[in-house]
């Protein structure tokens, strides 16, 4: 050290003996000088700091430029839409001549707001305005096609005053046509010229900090002199160089080799790790007596980076490194340092790092489903074989159902067992226990907490639950046991048991945390799938009671059905049937968006509004629009009740067909939904292409459009819902081709064959979405039982007609009912003759009940209300009211149809007085 430090000595000495102080100029030489460490930090500083003002200026004049750029965009835009839209503008370019008033108000626009030039052009690019008099009427230059496309364009090219910032406006007249538009724009040279005006602040601020960094390289560039005495690189390295006293301080072995194999240095910390003779510098290694695995290490030239290796009773973790690749000469420089106690430690962090993986893989694995049978069976296998040999989960009974937990927690059922191929050991999955209160598991509930058993053969307690059963778990070789119960939310659910063999090591009281951890995550997933079990279970209830039971019965279809919820939650599928007059059935099907309670809410909302609006004898595109309207509304009610994000989404899809069994038509309107398949009696499989309008909800309000065809009997009408075609693994085209596949071969099917053939090979294996299957086989109504009249427009013509009806019910063997329906029929066809328009026809259909229809050309709809006193008719529709089991008006295109059914079976009328005179007395039919 005496050596290298001897230069600054001097120094110091001659400063002590009262040499001079260098001057001013003196010092700075010394700090610009390249040879010493200050002046090449300085020099560095100064270059960079030239540099980065340099580039700093740079930037600051374009960013000047570019503001500049925009604010003359933003004045030109601001100016030109103000004239476009100030008063007088749009009548000035259309009146007779536009330049005469314009170009004052230009000039005098383009003078206040400072800008190059205001110009109006017509729409055919004429100028009507111009700063240069000579260029008005002369063409604009430049495409002005946006503007006429009615936008607001910005753009810098070459104008008439050359280069500039141009805003073309144009002005639009009240119809939406473009009369004229403005061009105002700021020339590039005007722009430059305020960038110009900011450039010597700007060359000042670089300049200012130059100067104010270069002060600031001087200081660091004295103090860095100061801290190096002036010292050059070289003189810093030669002090530098003596680090023997580093060396020999540090807890870690160093040792250098040379590239013949010799051991160069090596400091204390070495020599006892090694056990290294005195003078063993300079000898090669292989002579100093280390185990020919450690002298190999020394001299290798491989990279070895903290390799363990044994050294006497040591363990040293060894790092070699070449020193030529760091420019020394060739050998190796290698690190020693004592791992002895480390490896200790290592291996108690191996298990706890085991730990948190096995805890991390169990909050990953268990809970992968809602099912709580099967979360209680991921528990039991992520435990084995990592944690425990056999593991075992017991629920209260009550949870695996969804329901709350019993109270006795004495008595559990056996959900899951993993690790363990013997049934007869432990008691088989499904089977309720009560356990002892000597046993584990009783002390594991009654406390709370994980109970340990280190050794199950010297405790005898346990062994009371059943004697033989705990000497057959002692015959297989289980040692030892923990129990930990199941608490989620204050809940208790259960209990699970690790089990570990003879040949493993027993548990140990640090294992019950880990014990009680996995069961706090299991807990949860098993409490979570126990609420959606329970929130499934009320939701398919709930969706099972809003759909129809048992259809009601009808001649027209023999149909089946079929609904299936999905896996994951109830949606809002559905289905009904409905039969119409005139031995007319609908069919619906419909999907509303969303699962769980509110789309099973929805759907019974739905299903009841179709219903409702089905009563009222709709074509199937006039009731899909009232269904629209009644989402619409269910829509804005949820939204108002604020649930949440995306909780007032309310949308859903139908389909509405209506089938009459007396012609075989069928009509039919879609608003959304999948259109039905039709199997033909000769095995024909046509996927209808029924027109789709917008799902219901959306607030379109567009038209619906309906599909009519005729139907041969026999025919198989197959409506469903998307959750049978679409999944996530296949496209709906994949499934498309699946169902018809499914219905290529059904002709001879009945509907509940085709429903199970459809569901057994079109239906995914896990459904995302729930399935509704109508399948509907037609039928047509007998001919002869089916007559029809025209009815002259004569009050003459009405006993003829009742009279030939009279005849056909005598045919069709009705006597009983002759009279009811005379009295209706004369009731009907006299009010039809009165108030109506021709054309008057009356039809009978004899099917489950008699259907007398009258029809004739007016619009309008009888009704019931209270008769005076005093009126002398007007009671006739309370009569036919009266008579009939039921009884209404549908609409066709060409008029209406008052209808009314009798039951073949309602024998003769009672006598007219016993109708009741004060029921009569208060009716009265109006005039149709």
């Amino acid at each position: 050290m005496t050596q290298s430090l001897g230069r600054p000595a001097a120094r110091q000495e001659g400063a002590v003996s009262g040499e001079p102080r260098p001057s001013w100029g003196q010092s700075l030489r010394s700090l610009v000088s390249v040879h010493s460490v200050a002046g090449q930090v300085f020099l560095l500083q100064l270059t960079l700091t030239v540099l980065l003002v340099v580039a700093a200026g740079t930037a600051l004049v374009l960013q000047a430029r570019d503001s500049a750029m925009k604010e003359a965009g933003q004045r030109s835009v601001a100016t030109a839409e103000a004239f476009a839209h100030s008063p007088g503008t749009l009548a000035a370019m259309k009146s007779a001549d536009p330049g005469a008033v314009l170009q004052p108000s230009s000039e005098a626009t383009r003078k206040a707001t400072g800008v190059d030039y205001v110009v109006t052009f017509s729409p055919k690019g004429i100028r009507w305005s111009h700063p240069d008099p000579h260029l008005i009427g002369k063409h604009v230059i430049g495409s002005f096609a946006p503007a006429l496309a009615g936008h607001t364009v910005t753009s810098t090219f070459n104008t008439s005053v050359g280069p500039a910032v141009n805003t073309t406006v144009p002005v639009i007249d009240t119809d939406g046509s473009v009369v004229g538009l403005v061009g105002v724009g700021i020339t590039v040279e005007n722009v430059n010229a305020g960038v110009s005006d900011r450039l010597p602040l700007l060359v000042g601020s670089a300049v200012g900090a130059l100067l104010v960094v270069t002060a600031g390289s001087v200081l660091v560039s004295k103090r860095v002199r100061r801290q190096t005495h002036g010292l050059d690189p070289a003189e810093l390295s030669r002090m530098y160089e003596h680090h023997d006293a580093v060396l020999h301080a540090v807890r870690e072995g160093v040792l250098i080799t040379s590239g013949d194999g010799r051991l160069l240095l090596a400091n204390d910390e070495a020599k006892r790790l090694l056990g290294l003779p005195p003078g063993a510098e300079g000898r090669a290694v292989a002579e100093l007596g280390l185990p020919p695995h450690m002298a190999e290490l020394l001299v290798t030239e491989r990279v070895v980076t903290d390799e363990v290796h044994r050294a006497g009773d040591r363990l040293l973790a060894v790092n070699v490194r070449s020193t030529a690749l760091y420019g020394g000469p060739a050998g190796n420089a290698v690190t020693l340092r004592d791992s002895t106690e480390l490896r200790a430690l290592a291996g108690k962090a191996q298990a706890a790092r085991e730990r948190l993986q096995l805890l991390y893989d169990a909050g990953v694995r268990i809970g992968t489903t809602l099912d709580v049978v099967r979360t209680a069976e991921e528990l039991a296998q992520v435990a084995v074989p990592r944690f425990a040999d056999v593991a075992t989960v017991e629920l209260l009974d009550g949870v695996t159902g969804g329901g709350e937990p019993s109270e006795d927690t004495a008595e559990m059922r056996r959900t899951a067992v993993t690790g363990i191929a013997r049934e007869d050991v432990f008691y088989p999955v499904g089977e309720l226990i009560r356990f002892a209160p000597s046993t584990l598991m009783a002390r594991s509930m009654s406390t709370g907490h994980a109970v340990l058993a280190n050794d199950l053969g010297a405790a005898g307690d346990w062994r009371m639950q059943h004697p033989e059963r705990a000497r057959r778990i002692l015959e297989y070789g289980i040692r030892s046991q923990i129990s930990v119960p199941l608490s989620a939310r204050g809940v208790v659910l259960g209990l699970a048991n690790f089990w570990r063999m003879e040949s493993t090591a027993s548990f140990e009281s640090e294992d019950l945390s880990t014990a009680e951890e996995l069961a706090a995550r299991a807990a949860v997933a098993i409490d979570n799938a126990r609420r959606f079990t329970r929130e499934h279970a009320m939701a398919v209830t709930l969706q099972r009671s809003l759909l129809p039971g048992a259809l009601p019965e009808q001649s027209a279809l023999e149909v089946a059905h079929q609904y299936l919820p999905a896996e994951a939650g109830v949606g809002g599928d559905w289905f009904d049937l409905i039969p119409l007059p005139g031995a007319r059935v609908a069919l619906v099907v419909g999907d509303v968006v969303g699962h769980g309670v509110r789309a099973a809410a929805t759907m019974g909302q739905l299903r009841t509004a179709v219903h409702n609006f089905s009563s009222l004898d709709l074509t199937p595109d006039e009731l899909l629009s009232h269904l629209d309207d009644q989402v619409t509304r269910i829509g804005a009610d949820v939204a108002r009740e604020g649930e949440g994000d995306g909780a007032g989404i309310v949308g859903a899809t139908c389909l509405y067909a209506i089938y009459d069994a007396v012609t075989g038509h069928v009509t039919m309107a879609s608003s959304g939904h999948p259109g039905p398949a039709v199997v033909l009696p000769d095995g024909t499989v046509t996927l209808l292409d029924v027109p789709v309008s917008p799902p219901l909800g959306l607030g379109e309000s567009l038209p619906m459009e309906t599909l009519e065809l005729l139907l041969p009997e026999g025919s198989q009408l197959v409506l469903y819902t998307d959750g049978l075609i679409e999944d996530r693994h296949r496209d709906f085209d994949t499934g498309i081709e699946m169902l018809r596949a499914a219905l290529s071969h059904g002709a001879d099917r009945t509907p509940q064959e085709t429903c199970a053939e459809v569901l057994g090979a079109v239906m995914p294996e896990r459904p995302d979405d729930d399935v509704a299957l109508i399948v509907a086989r037609t039928r047509l109504l007998d001919p002869g039982r089916v007559a029809e009249w025209d009815v002259p427009c004569h009050p003459a013509a009405v006993a003829p007609v009742r009279s030939a009806c009279l005849r056909q019910l005598e045919t069709w063997g009705l006597d009983e009912i002759a009279f009811t329906t005379e009295l209706v029929l004369s009731e009907l066809i006299t009010n039809a003759i009165r108030y109506g328009t021709q054309p008057v026809k009356v039809r009978l259909l004899y099917d489950r009940n008699l259907i007398c229809e009258i029809s004739d050309g007016s619009s309008t709809a009888p009704h019931l209300r209270r008769a005076a006193t005093t009126d002398e008719g007007g009671r006739g529709l309370f009569l036919v009211a009266h008579y009939a089991e039921r009884w209404g008006t549908r609409y066709s295109p060409r008029g209406k149809v008052i209808w009314a059914e009798l039951s073949p079976h309602a024998g003769e009328p009672e006598p007219a007085p016993d109708l009741g005179d004060d029921f009569l007395d208060q009716w009265v039919e109006p005039e149709i």
